[in-house]
């Protein structure tokens, strides 16, 4: 018997919990009910992912689900938001019951541990692709921008870069089935957004982007909103123990590492007078915090190797509609 789209939402995405303070009307109507408060201002994001673009073709349903929240939640980290809601459009070959549950049961365990609920959304068929919004509060309009670097803030990272880029590089070699590159396909899969620590650094830090297309592009976004340039060390840069260990058997793509995508990791700049507080902040976190380069007035982005010199071959980052090398 043909499952209808009705049925889909009510037997997959029809869960109540958690039902966050404000929502009046979650799904089952024409739209959602969700009251504003005062003194209070929404973030509001939108993202898709689409089979063989975001995720390769075999991926599970239920890293996709995961991965599709995700990046949604890092939006918010970059904002210094707190996500509470959000809606999803689900398009789908055929309606497999099994990549359902799947799909469903990966989507609330990571909405439920991040506290924010689906209160509605689309379902149709066609080729695989989700797209989700998501919202998030913020108290009086204070919200970490890509605008706000000036000249002499300093520049960190979370984490480590490149995992997710190195994993897709070497997919389809031999290496694909060591430890590192199960780590490696595990970053890809499922990164962590950084949601505590975009909050706790929103009184602080001067701009925020999370890294979804590599560092250079989404470093550049801050510095030609901001008017600025900035210098970065590549040599400062966070590689993760197994990164490091496959670039040993493949140092063709350390340029891969550094410049690729799909971390989820957030760059920001701080004033130097804030550092002290950063500090201070860090020793709460679960990750790493790296400082790798300085706001300039160069309105250049330019990296450092060790000796001091700059460093010019290196590519800008993805771009969805640049055809990729």
């Amino acid at each position: 018997m043909p499952v209808s789209e009705f049925d889909i939402i009510k037997q997959y995405f029809d869960r109540q919990h958690p039902q966050r303070e404000g929502i009046s009307l979650g799904i089952g109507d024409d739209a959602a009910l969700i009251k504003s408060h005062a003194g209070q201002t929404l973030a509001i994001s939108i993202d898709t992912l689409n089979e063989g673009i975001h995720f390769p073709v075999n991926t599970s349903a239920e890293d996709i689900a995961y991965k599709a929240l995700v990046v949604n939640l890092s939006d918010m980290a970059a904002m210094g938001a707190t996500p509470v809601w959000f809606t999803l459009a689900l398009s789908l070959p055929e309606p497999s019951t099994n990549w359902l549950e799947a799909f469903a049961n990966s989507l609330f365990e990571i909405a439920d541990k991040y506290n924010v609920t689906l209160v509605g959304g689309d379902t149709t068929r066609g080729p695989l692709s989700i797209t989700i919004q998501i919202a998030g509060q913020l108290n009086n309009e204070q919200a970490m921008l890509r605008s706000g670097a000036h000249v002499g803030d300093q520049i960190y990272v979370t984490g480590t870069l490149g995992d997710a880029a190195l994993a897709l590089a070497l997919k389809n070699q031999d290496a694909s089935n060591s430890n590192e590159t199960t780590y490696l396909f595990s970053r890809l899969n499922r990164p962590i957004p950084r949601v505590e620590i975009g909050q706790a650094i929103n009184s602080i830090a001067s701009a925020c982007i999370d890294i979804s297309d590599g560092l250079f592009a989404d470093l550049g976004h801050i510095l030609k909103l901001s008017n600025v340039g900035a210098q970065v060390k590549l040599y400062q840069l966070p590689l993760s123990t197994q990164a490091q260990t496959l670039l040993l058997k493949h140092t063709e793509l350390y340029d891969t590492v550094i410049k690729g995508g799909d971390d989820y990791e957030l760059c920001f700049c701080i004033p130097k007078d804030k550092q002290a507080q950063l500090e201070t902040l860090s020793s709460n976190f679960e990750c790493n915090i790296t400082h790798i380069g300085e706001i300039t007035d160069s309105k250049e982005l330019q990296c450092l190797d060790e000796s001091g010199n700059l460093v010019s071959d290196f590519i800008q980052g993805f771009d969805h509609f640049v055809k990729q090398q």
